[in-house]
């Protein structure tokens, strides 16, 4: 797929213009918004993607179009697990809710650019070495394996070393104040750190383990680096305002990284099969392409893709209906209700 730097240019400076309005939403009157404003917002960001995905399906063709609604689906969903974690940040730190929408808007902003370094990266090392898509496919899988079982508690934030690090060497304060990093110390001379840099960290090193993670996904669909990064930025776009509009609902998405487990382990194993199909290692078929290996057109990745996330949404919200409906019994309930 041809981009001229024109039409590179352009996209860049909307897509920039977008993200410097939300930045001053914000900066001038940080709220919590209403679930009509939320719900309107995200509207519009998905509304523009779905455009976008339109303009690229009449201008490039169908299987352009294909690969940008599949990488677009699989970022949106990995960026929405993301959520989860900054939720859990956030209620642990306490942050107050007036004050979470700059600590959402900085955690976007830095996935953008983490994201962006990942996939210029990523295209080069593809462009020389096509056997990266034995170790992205890998990664995937082993990532897949991991959010499919995981080895903790998803509603328990436990500190990195970064984080243990800034908390024992840096002089922070007791409160917030504001959304202010640093402020003026009581009792003593100059200024101290309040606790939204430890939050600020904390939701920096997670967009860092989740650039890792959406980066080969999406390579898994599309070589397209015009495609992987406009994806990128589509699926990231609007997610402050999905952060207030699902509220309780994230938390009843109980299936998703099931979901999320099933779709990178599908994409891992077609990268597998491609590198296949462009073999050049030399101890794998003398350095040949091997033919025999299937190969998975962008149609039936976007059908995968769309199928696995929607009975995942659907068995989510099912079970937390019923859970609701009729909570498990505990251990102290179970013991009453025998006595009677």
């Amino acid at each position: 797929m041809h981009v001229t730097p024109l039409v590179w240019t352009i996209t860049l400076v909307v897509l920039t213009v977008i993200l410097v309005l939300d930045l001053v939403i914000i900066g001038r009157r940080p709220h919590e918004p209403t679930m009509k404003e939320a719900a309107a917002w995200v509207g519009v960001y998905v509304g523009l993607a779905a455009l976008f995905g339109l303009g690229i399906f009449l201008t490039k063709g169908p299987v352009y179009g294909g690969e940008f609604f599949a990488g677009w689906l699989t970022e949106y969903s990995l960026s929405v697990d993301n959520l989860f974690v900054f939720v859990v940040i956030m209620s642990a730190f306490a942050v107050p809710r007036i004050y979470q929408q700059r600590v959402l808007l900085f955690g976007i902003v830095l996935a953008l650019v983490m994201r962006g370094a990942f996939i210029a990266a990523g295209a080069a090392l593809i462009n020389r070495f096509v056997w990266v898509f034995y170790l992205f496919g890998v990664f995937l899988i082993v990532t897949a394996i991991r959010l499919a079982k995981p080895s903790e508690s998803e509603a328990e934030f436990r500190e990195n070393k970064l984080v243990g690090w800034a908390r024992r060497v840096l002089p922070i304060s007791e409160s917030y104040d504001g959304a202010k990093i640093t402020t003026h110390a009581p009792h003593r001379r100059g200024w101290i750190f309040t606790p939204m840099l430890i939050v600020m960290i904390a939701i920096g090193t997670t967009d860092l383990v989740f650039a890792l993670d959406s980066i080969p996904a999406i390579f898994g669909l599309t070589k397209e680096a015009y495609i992987v990064f406009t994806a990128n930025v589509f699926a990231l776009m609007g997610l402050r305002q999905l952060y207030f509009l699902l509220g309780g609902l994230l938390s009843r998405l109980v299936y998703l990284s099931s979901g999320l487990a099933a779709v990178l382990a599908f994409i891992g194993v077609k990268l597998i099969l491609e590198a296949l199909h462009g073999n050049s290692l030399p101890f794998l078929n003398n350095g040949e392409s091997i033919e025999w290996a299937p190969h998975i057109p962008i149609w039936l990745s976007l059908t995968v893709i769309v199928a696995t996330l929607g009975v995942a949404t659907v068995a989510s919200l099912v079970k937390s209906s019923r859970d609701r409906r009729d909570p498990p019994l505990t251990a102290g309930s179970a013991a009453t209700s025998s006595d009677h």
